[in-house]
């Protein structure tokens, strides 16, 4: 059974939200943070990315958090951002050209992410961890949802669009053409309503923000082996997140790029490839259509590699897995990538990017050859979760990102 509970969200008033609203703190760097900072001060990226706030890289990650916290009570004092009087469920829309998805936005229990009815499917990587766990700690909030996602309830979507169809106390489109929506769900009947239709639920599936969820949880157990008068009702004890029922969410493709053939000449190279592939030339389609089927683009060429049917057929749902079978069956023994966390000859390009960039990469030189991947389903990822194993990096892409600034969770 999912608990989520309602909380007293701060977040920006009417007229500033869309200034507010940002990036997450892991989708831009800090040169291109700083640029944006410049232009709009009130910014969220102040808060999630307050490095922004120096002029150079030249500082500290104490002074990082501790202006991370300054920048918040500043906002706050300032009327930029403020405190819900009482314990609300919000709905999220985000709108991308045609695709639309509707969240609900409340707090779940760490004691579910820990104890697993909240699933994983990625790794973390500890220097990340250790850093949002710093962050969450010093500025005393969560800053950013985790992205949760839940098999599709009839009920639940009833329920969301019941409240829909009332005016949003949020409408704007970001600069990226990406709209959003919020409606605030504060009626106490309703609530418990909604939190009966999740009560219903066996699980959710963490769809991003492992490391959020990760740093959030570690907060909460320090906290909970200091505070001498712990009782598991305190804010600490639930992480903000934002719940899509997992039929609206859309994952693009997680493509490879490789910087040189591992020493293989362009004809070795291909034909190390046909032993593991049907290879076909001259391809007009860049993307591929299905499940098995990569695009390889070599020398100003595209390829389309199709993998053996057999391969799609193991009962293990990350051995099919697209990124799988190109890791297992070409970047490993071909190129000799064992290690795709670590090796630095292999690049990942997201699928917003588009095969343009995947063109320039190699026409550039830069690179010498680059794999376009069909996208991962949510039915496989949830396979996964649901098997206790993990992915490969970067399995998924989703689109559209949350905004960070629109809902803060206070600790206390």
């Amino acid at each position: 059974m999912v608990a989520l509970k309602p909380f007293r969200a701060v977040r920006p008033v009417r007229q500033y939200v869309k200034d507010v609203a940002s990036y997450p703190y892991d989708v831009i760097d800090s040169r291109e943070a700083r640029k944006l900072t410049r232009e709009n001060s009130k910014s969220f990226l102040r808060i999630v990315k307050s490095e922004v706030d120096s002029p150079d890289d030249n500082i500290t990650p104490e002074e990082v958090y501790e202006r991370a916290r300054a920048n918040l009570d500043t906002f706050l004092s300032e009327g930029i951002l403020f405190q819900d009087k009482k314990e609300n469920l919000y709905i999220y829309r985000q709108r991308m050209g045609d695709h639309v998805q509707y969240g609900v936005v409340g707090c779940v229990n760490v004691a579910d992410y820990e104890s697993g009815v909240i699933k994983k499917h990625e790794l973390t990587r500890k220097d990340k961890e250790a850093d949002r766990t710093r962050h969450i700690d010093k500025v005393n909030a969560q800053t950013g949802p985790i992205y949760l996602t839940h098999r599709a309830s009839k009920t639940i979507d009833s329920m969301v669009r019941e409240i829909v169809a009332g005016d949003p106390e949020y409408d704007f489109t970001a600069d990226d053409g990406i709209s959003h929506s919020v409606w605030i769900v504060d009626n106490d009947n309703i609530i418990e309503r909604i939190r009966q239709g999740f009560g219903q639920l066996d699980s959710l599936y963490i769809a991003d923000g492992h490391h959020r969820a990760a740093a959030a949880a570690a907060v909460a157990r320090i906290r909970r082996e200091e505070g001498a008068g712990h009782n598991g009702t305190e804010e600490y004890n639930h992480l903000m997140a934002v719940i899509f029922p997992h039929d609206q969410l859309k994952i693009m493709d997680y493509n490879r790029v490789v910087r040189d053939l591992g020493g293989l000449g362009e004809d070795e190279f291909i034909g190390r490839v046909r032993e593991h592939f049907a290879v076909s030339d001259n391809v007009s389609c860049r993307s591929p259509q299905h499940q098995g089927e990569f695009g390889m683009y070599l020398k100003g060429k595209w390829y389309r590699l199709q993998a053996e049917e057999g391969n799609l057929k193991e009962d293990d749902p990350v051995a099919t897995l697209d990124v799988s079978l190109l890791q297992n069956n070409l970047l490993r023994p071909v190129l000799g990538i064992d290690d795709p966390r670590t090796d630095d000859r292999l690049l990942f390009v997201g699928g917003i990017r588009g095969m343009d960039e995947l063109e320039r990469l190699v026409d550039s030189g830069e690179c010498a050859v680059a794999f376009s991947l069909y996208p991962t389903i949510m039915d496989q990822l949830m396979a996964v979760a649901d098997r206790g194993k993990v992915m490969p990096p970067k399995s998924t892409w989703f689109e559209p990102k949350l905004r960070s600034g629109i809902f803060v969770h206070l600790l206390d």
